[in-house]
């Protein structure tokens, strides 16, 4: 029977098929899908409560029947075969699976959030609109295929493939895995294991829409950071912090570029690398950073890596249990006494090797395991951690484990030192003279014009810290009686330290053709810096090397000019 036949193969798409004649009566059905009982041979409208006239010339209608919303197809078929053909779906969430992950998908596909998914074998079985506009690949390129093949990189390093294996969630990314004509793509992601009855079928990660949260984030937070900034004693009680962005002073360009930098990388949960020499305000802008993030509520807790034996340190970070050694207690490291706020790890240059192993993997595994015991507690603090010396020296010299640099700088924030911004030396001078006359009740007279110039040539090794020390001896040294502030005021070994970086400096000049990259004026270092790249065949530490700054101030000051390999 044509009719049986039709209807059979409607069945094998929908819940339930009924077949009509041109009169509108049953000659065929299949309704155990939808528990509908009706009986061939008699009219439709004896089973569906519903108008008998022109309720079929629609092409879909839905009606409730037996307490259950039906959805109905309707299909027509003319000429030889004059039949009605009702492809029946139950749309009842609760009681269709099929209608639920219909409408789960939509709302996947509808998101501002980047959803991926991918089975057992490491193949992406989910990819939605917004993961493809954050990533700039096309969907039916990749849908199928391995993670590690379309990101090109070792399956070893797989998260998914990590988190599939030992069913723990990889929280609060931020990298890139694919790039668009070059640039990289960066997302905000955290990588979650689908587990049916205690074994994991699928991994999914969910990746943050970039500019929507920068901007809702930033809004929240400034509104906080301005509240806080009112009452500053109650801030230092309630998170361990004092500084806010408001407190780095300078007028530089390039400090005013770090600290929008800085606030970009705040809104983030990702680890952070502070690079600067002593004295250029690390934990200023650590603490900063962290008033600046969603995280301001919670504590903040900063350790010097330099200051605590190794055998210390290791139990002051990751904690202890009674027994561990002689005189050990129970005690929670700093990891954990952190909880979901920020640790701050300064001078993690100094740390020792074997330190640096067991650190990687807390970082890695976003686990802590107490000295002498055998459990592992999860940790949910951000790290930000600072060095006073060139990761890429240090790694070089043995000094740091290049796999540890890539936990702790997720991304980097590089400080310039003082003797890179001129115009902040002219202000804290100014700023340093205004604060410590106002602190010692005293009027001083100006600084002399001789000095001026000794103080703008001086290399500065101790940054920020060492100008304000030096202000303060001259407040306290100089008499208000006197015309100007001299030379001679300075204490004696200020003068004996800036005699011979003079006297080094001289001979430096007079080895070589070469302005010092410092006496540039701006608007000339763009040209200057081009030139001695193309000279060093845009080999980045020759070029550093060549100009007298760090490998990390020449890659801000291309960044800064807009500089262009044109090799690349």
């Amino acid at each position: 029977m044509i009719a049986a036949s039709i209807g059979s193969l409607m069945r094998s798409f929908v819940d339930a098929v009924i077949v009509l004649n041109e009169n509108h009566e049953i000659l065929w059905h299949d309704t155990a899908g939808v528990s509908l009982e009706v009986i061939d041979g008699i009219h439709i409208s004896k089973f569906i409560p519903c108008e008998e006239v022109g309720f079929l010339d629609h092409e879909t209608f839905s009606i409730i029947v037996n307490d259950r919303r039906l959805l109905f197809d309707v299909k027509k078929f003319t000429a030889d075969n004059p039949y009605t053909i009702l492809c029946i779906e139950d749309i009842n969430l609760m009681t269709n699976p099929k209608m639920r992950l219909f409408c789960l998908e939509k709302i996947i596909e509808s998101l501002d959030e980047g959803v991926m998914m991918s089975n057992q074998d490491g193949e992406i079985t989910l990819y939605n609109l917004a993961q493809e506009k954050m990533e700039g690949l096309n969907k039916q390129d990749i849908m199928g295929k391995h993670l590690w093949s379309v990101y090109d990189y070792n399956p070893q390093n797989s998260e998914h493939k990590h988190t599939f294996k030992t069913g723990k969630p990889i929280f609060s990314r931020y990298r890139a895995h694919s790039k668009v004509n070059g640039i990289p793509q960066y997302v905000n992601y955290s990588t979650f294991p689908i587990q049916k009855d205690g074994v994991t079928i699928a991994v999914f990660s969910l990746s943050t829409n970039e500019s929507r949260l920068k901007d809702r984030l930033h809004q929240t937070i400034e509104e906080k950071r301005q509240t806080i900034d009112t009452n500053m004693n109650q801030l230092d009680s309630k998170n361990g912090t004092t500084f806010t962005f408001n407190h780095i002073k300078g007028k530089s360009l390039a400090l005013k570029n770090l600290i929008k930098e800085a606030q970009n990388i705040s809104v983030h949960n990702t680890d952070v690398l502070i690079i600067g020499e002593t004295g250029t305000g690390k934990e200023l802008f650590a603490q900063s950073m962290h008033n600046h993030s969603p995280r301001v509520n919670s504590p903040f807790v900063a350790i010097n890596c330099a200051a605590i034996p190794e055998n210390l340190l290791e139990s002051t970070l990751f904690g202890t249990v009674k027994g561990a050694f002689t005189g050990s207690t129970n005690q929670i490291g700093l990891f954990e006494y952190a909880k979901d706020g920020t640790l701050f790890l300064d001078e993690i240059n100094s740390m020792p090797m074997t330190l640096q192993t067991k650190l990687m993997r807390v970082l890695q595994e976003r686990v802590v395991r107490r000295v002498g015991s055998n459990d592992i507690t999860p940790i949910q603090c951000t790290v930000i951690s600072a060095s006073n010396e060139d990761p890429e020296k240090l790694i070089l010299e043995g000094k740091m484990r290049l796999d540890l640099f890539y936990r702790i700088a997720h991304t980097s924030l590089y400080i310039p030192s003082l003797r890179e911004r001129t115009e902040d030396i002219h202000f804290f001078i100014e700023y340093f003279l205004n604060s410590y006359q106002e602190k010692f009740n005293k009027s001083v007279p100006p600084l002399s014009k001789t000095l001026q110039m000794t103080l703008l040539q001086y290399h500065w090794p101790g940054n920020t810290r060492e100008l304000e020390h030096l202000i303060e001896n001259l407040i306290i040294r100089v008499s208000e009686t006197d015309q100007a502030i001299e030379v001679d005021h300075l204490p004696a070994y200020m003068r004996t330290k800036i005699f011979v970086d003079q006297k080094d400096k001289s001979k430096e000049l007079k080895g070589t053709e070469k302005k010092p990259f410092k006496s540039i004026f701006t608007n000339s270092q763009e040209h200057f810096i081009q030139k001695t790249l193309e000279q060093s065949d845009w080999n980045i530490s020759q070029a550093a090397r060549k100009l007298g700054i760090t490998r990390q101030s020449l890659q801000y000051h291309i960044k800064k000019h807009g500089i262009i390999n044109p090799h690349l």
